[in-house]
């Protein structure tokens, strides 16, 4: 009977788990990741964290039994019914997770039985104890997907986001870095298949950019750029240099959410809209009408120009895209500030104050100084490759800096 029931119990749990992790993303670390980060930060599932893990998936359960008998129940509105199909759809990969989770659970228990039953029989014992510890493997999995999936999230990590670069000290270097930082998340866009709109460039002297801004749209693009923010150092020795020295400059970067149109209220009140001739180098660049768009507004004293796009009604709405963005993030900060903060001070928070990472060319590395990475391809970096390297590693130290929150305040 062992014999026959096993093998119908293990295709059971197999087609079980198919079905769940197969639209589930994995949060692995690529293998240029593993090869510079060598800490070892998988989440250990203390039975303490277990505990608690299985209390808010208890809940889980109970809240999704509660919304299930809820829809079924004709005299509740059509607002109360989509209220609850939609709060049923966010934890449909939850109660998935679990379901697998706790056939693997019972799956264990039966295959303890067995092993305990099977002491005079060498090879029911083998078997039960190879796949017992398969099965506890599978458990530690499910497990930790569904840790992953219980930590808070940011809502704004699923947006696109606004990148901006601007020159910071160095002068002409600084602007000419400025660009080479810009068409590195250009590239890098482009690899990931996103798309990237250059809302507005201001060139330096030097064909540099002194500023430079660009929307990128794409699955979680601003979650992946987010810690891109702050300031970016290079070291090396400018085209403008005679002797040969190393010159240090800076340039700022910027990742801001873009925002929806219910995200941020404009009053025409707040807004003080100018338009003036675009500059250019002349010939086809020349602009005889006033196509350029600078917006101010007044609560904030933010502005915004623009004057990438030969129509008047294209920049305005450009710098539209670009104002909704940063007033969106100046209210997401706001609200962060009074929560608790998950991230670890060695991450930092993404803005702008602090420097993150330096770009030195005559020994061709780039350091990230949040984490301690060092990369030593920085020619490839600059044409977008490898930039992962940086990324999985501060996402993955976010996320274990959320474990540690969920630990200590549940």
């Amino acid at each position: 009977m062992r014999r026959m029931f096993r093998p119908m119990i293990q295709s059971n749990l197999i087609r079980s788990c198919s079905r769940v992790t197969h639209p589930i993303d994995r949060t692995v670390p690529s293998l240029m990741f593993r090869q510079y980060y060598s800490t070892e930060v998988e989440p250990q599932l203390s039975p303490d964290l277990i505990k608690i893990m299985d209390q808010r998936l208890s809940a889980i359960e109970h809240r999704n039994a509660i919304l299930q008998r809820l829809i079924n129940q004709p005299e509740y509105s059509q607002e109360e019914f989509s209220r609850a199909n939609k709060e049923l759809r966010k934890l449909r990969d939850s109660i998935e997770l679990i379901n697998s989770l706790r056939a693997i659970q019972k799956e264990i228990n039966e295959l303890k039985t067995l092993v305990s039953e099977s002491a005079d029989d060498k090879d029911m014992l083998d078997m039960a104890v190879s796949e017992l510890d398969e099965a506890v493997e599978e458990e530690k999995r499910l497990q930790t997907l569904l840790l992953k999936s219980l930590l808070p999230k940011d809502e704004a990590d699923e947006r696109d986001c606004i990148l901006e670069v601007r020159a910071g000290t160095g002068g002409e270097e600084a602007s000419l870095f400025a660009m080479d930082i810009f068409r590195m998340y250009e590239r890098y866009s482009q690899k990931k298949g996103w798309k990237f709109d250059i809302v507005d460039i201001t060139e330096s002297d030097m064909k540099g950019y002194k500023e430079a801004s660009a929307a990128i749209c794409g699955a979680s693009v601003y979650g992946k750029l987010k810690f891109e923010s702050g300031i970016h150092r290079v070291q090396r020795i400018p085209i403008t240099e005679k002797s040969g020295r190393i010159h240090t400059s800076a340039v700022s970067v910027a990742i801001l959410p873009q925002a929806d149109e219910v995200d941020v209220q404009l009053r025409n009140e707040d807004l003080r809209i100018d338009t003036y001739r675009s500059g250019g180098c002349g010939g086809q660049h020349a602009n005889t009408t006033n196509s350029a768009v600078r917006i101010i507004h007044h609560p904030t004293g933010i502005m915004v120009s623009i004057q990438d796009e030969r129509s008047q009604h294209m920049n305005k709405a450009k710098a539209l895209k670009v104002l909704c963005a940063k007033l969106y993030e100046i209210e997401r900060l706001r609200l962060q500030s009074s929560r608790s903060k998950l991230r670890s001070e060695q991450i930092g928070s993404g803005d702008r104050s602090g420097r993150i990472r330096t770009y030195n060319f005559p020994q061709g590395r780039v350091t990230d100084h949040r984490v301690g990475i060092t990369h030593h391809a920085i020619e490839d970096m600059m044409e977008g490759e490898n930039l992962d390297t940086f990324i999985d590693a501060l996402l993955l130290r976010q996320e274990m800096d959320a474990i540690a929150s969920f630990s200590s305040t549940s």
